[in-house]
């Protein structure tokens, strides 16, 4: 095997998010998620006290833990924001994920579905989403699978399935304390980078 071959990243591994709007331009960049876990078509993370960079440069910092959940064949990925009155959940419509050795990566398509503690489900930045469709030329096709999935989604929604679930944010915020918990257990140097803080 090739020594730069790409390994896909384990449990407790750090890895960047970046995404990309329909043009090609970098939108916005996560610096260090934490991988929980891995399988062949779902990546489940955490973000807490991460730095984002957004594309005009500007940097700010995750204020509370935010279990992300991406998947290879859904058109849309999920935030579940972990916060002292509940848990809010942002899902962003983009394409499926890809993997390489820099960065986990999408295609933003600019609607959102945020979800509130007391369950209210709001739909987010269709303004947005209507002046890029006609700025950038969304293919018809792309228009009808994104119209698709915001059924899939709000459906999943509904019936509490995948990230949604009762117990979904904290059965991964828990397993998070366990990889900090094993993490400071071991005597040997952290491998250079700052570990995340608890909330």
């Amino acid at each position: 095997m090739a020594r730069d071959a790409f390994r896909m990243p384990r449990e407790g591994d750090f890895i960047a998010i970046k995404s990309y709007k329909h043009d090609g331009h970098l939108h916005r960049t996560w610096k260090d998620t934490m991988v929980l876990k891995t399988s062949e078509n779902s990546l489940i993370g955490i973000n807490n006290h991460t730095l984002v960079t957004e594309d005009d440069n500007r940097k700010w910092v995750t204020h509370e833990p935010a279990i992300v959940w991406f998947h290879r064949k859904y058109w849309f990925n999920v935030i579940a924001m972990i916060r002292k009155d509940g848990i809010s959940y942002y899902s962003n419509l983009a394409t499926p994920f890809v993997l390489d050795k820099e960065a986990l990566k999408y295609i933003d398509y600019d609607l959102d579905i945020k979800v509130t503690p007391k369950g209210n489900k709001i739909l987010l930045d269709a303004d947005e989403y209507i002046d890029h469709a006609n700025l950038w030329g969304y293919p018809q096709d792309t228009k009808d699978i994104l119209e698709a999935h915001v059924k899939i989604l709000k459906k999943m929604i509904e019936e509490k399935r995948g990230p949604f679930s009762d117990n979904y944010a904290d059965l991964w915020y828990s397993r998070y304390l366990s990889i900090l918990e094993a993490q400071d257990s071991i005597t040997a140097p952290y491998q250079g980078k700052q570990k995340p803080k608890q909330f």
